[in-house]
Order: structure tokens, then C-alpha cells, then sequence
């Protein structure tokens, strides 16, 4: 999850001046959810536990309101932080993201509806079997750490043919490995703890959500169906819906940079 402020000459990091965050003039942070990384655990967290952290970071630096982005697992952050916080978020983009599970109209058949038999198999573990869910996460986590390329591999089979377009690029296969891999350099927490909030109650409404929202879907996504997306239009009354044709879980990678303007365009 990306959160983005106007602060032309304060950024995180050297920005080239012929970058675009440098023409757009704002000021990029990311951050590891805990469990992530470098980041302690947060055993029992829901996904509404973000805006609290979220908010903390943006105390530290100084930030009094900023725009909030989320793709695949960031973006049921990125709405936990626009329903929490709204005082402070000026806009949000969600890309690929999951819905709420259980919800009214998009009952448990329907949220595996489309999904690929390794994400309903991993979710349904965290809905019934914790224990076996962190068991099969540490030992896919020490695969990662030995061959941080194992989970791009491994998925590959899955993959749509947009998905596969996206990562035959050298660029971005080694960019998702080297991300793998810092996400479970210490163990599979992160990856547990998203898990199981995900199929649990996420302790926010997205019916609240009253800042301006861009909801992105690729139509042949196979990791969070589009029906999520579409599911989470509805609900949002300040959402704008696009869905792509011929695009899936991945070319969110490709879309994102085209939303970085509209995103920008409030928080200054």
C-alpha cells in the first residue's frame, strides 16, 4: 500500500527530475504491514487495524492529510484507511482487490467464485485451520528464501495469458521475487495474519466510504475475481468502477502509474 502527499522538495529517497513523481511533485511512502519485512507482528489484526498505523506513520512525518493506493492485499487496506480516517485521506485507488467475505450479496460461493484453486485452497485454510495454514505458509516461505523466484514459478501455471504477459517482462519477474522475498526474509507472519483477515470480519463498512474512490479490475483476474471489485462499486458511493478487458491480476503493475495524477490532484 502507497500513500502519497503534495510535498514538492520533500520526498523519501532521491526522485529523478524527469521522474514522474517529480513532475507530479508529491512525495511517495510505503511501509510493511506487520509481519512484513521488518515489521513486528501483529497477531489477531484486522484489516481495519491499519488506519491506526497508517495514521502513525503520517504523524511521523509530518503528513496532515494524503492520498492512499492499494493493489491486490493493499487495496482492503487502502479502504480501511479512506472509511477510518477520511479527516486525512483525500483520495483512494484500489486495484484488484479483494471484498469483504460473507458479505451481503456476495455470499461464501460467491467470493471463491472464479478464483484459482491455490487462493481458494489457502483461504480456506484460514478460515478453518490456522495451524494448518502457517504450516503450509512456512514451508512455501523457506522455498522463497531459498529461490526467491519459486512463487512467481509456482503461480505461473495459474496465470491468465495477460498475467503471463506481464510477467515474462525480465523487469518485472525479478521485481515481484526480490518483493517476495523481503516479505518472508524473517518468516511467513505477514502472510498468515493477511490471510486470515481477509476471510474474517475486516471491522469496517465500505458504504461509509465518502472520499473520492477508484475502483480498478482486470475482467480476467483469477487471483481476486472482478466480481469483488464490482461488488465493492456498488457499495462505495464516491467510487468510480473501471473494468479492463484482456486485463488480469498483474496488469494492476502497468495501471498504476496512469492513476498517480488523479491521485496526486487533492493532495497537495
Amino acid at each position: 500500500m502507497l500513500l502519497l502527499h503534495g510535498t514538492p522538495g520533500s520526498r523519501v529517497g532521491p526522485v529523478p527530475r524527469d521522474g514522474l513523481l517529480y513532475r507530479l511533485g508529491v512525495r511517495l511512502i510505503t511501509y510493511d504491514r506487520p509481519g512484513y519485512g521488518r515489521s513486528d507482528r501483529h497477531p489477531g489484526r484486522r484489516v481495519s487495524d491499519v488506519a491506526s498505523d497508517v495514521a502513525a506513520i503520517a504523524d511521523h512525518l509530518g503528513l496532515d492529510s494524503f492520498a492512499v493506493v492499494g493493489r491486490s492485499g493493499g487495496g482492503p487496506h487502502a479502504l480501511a484507511c479512506a472509511a477510518l480516517i477520511p479527516e486525512r485521506v483525500t483520495r483512494v485507488a484500489v486495484l484488484v482487490s479483494l471484498a469483504p467475505p460473507g458479505a451481503d450479496g456476495l455470499d461464501w460461493l460467491d467470493w471463491f467464485a472464479g478464483m484459482t484453486p491455490a487462493n481458494i485452497r489457502e483461504y480456506q485454510t484460514a478460515r478453518h485451520n490456522h495451524a494448518l495454514l502457517a504450516a503450509r505458509l512456512a514451508w512455501a516461505a523457506q522455498e522463497i528464501r531459498r529461490d526467491p523466484a519459486h512463487l512467481v514459478n509456482s503461480l505461473f501455471a495459474e496465470l491468465r495469458d495477460a498475467d503471463r504477459r506481464v510477467v515474462a517482462d525480465t523487469g518485472i519477474r525479478t521485481m515481484l521475487a526480490r518483493n517476495f522475498a523481503e516479505a518472508v526474509r524473517a518468516s511467513p507472519a505477514g502472510w498468515i495474519d493477511d490471510a486470515i483477515a481477509f476471510c474474517s470480519p475486516w471491522g469496517i463498512d465500505p458504504a461509509e466510504i465518502r472520499v473520492p474512490t477508484v475502483v480498478w479490475h482486470g475482467e480476467d483476474d483469477v487471483f481476486s475475481p472482478v466480481s469483488h471489485s464490482r461488488w465493492l462499486a456498488q457499495r462505495i458511493p464516491s467510487a468510480r468502477f473501471t473494468v479492463q478487458p484482456g486485463a488480469a491480476h498483474f496488469d494492476a503493475i502497468e495501471v498504476l502509474p496512469d492513476l498517480l495524477p488523479w491521485l496526486a490532484q487533492l493532495s497537495r
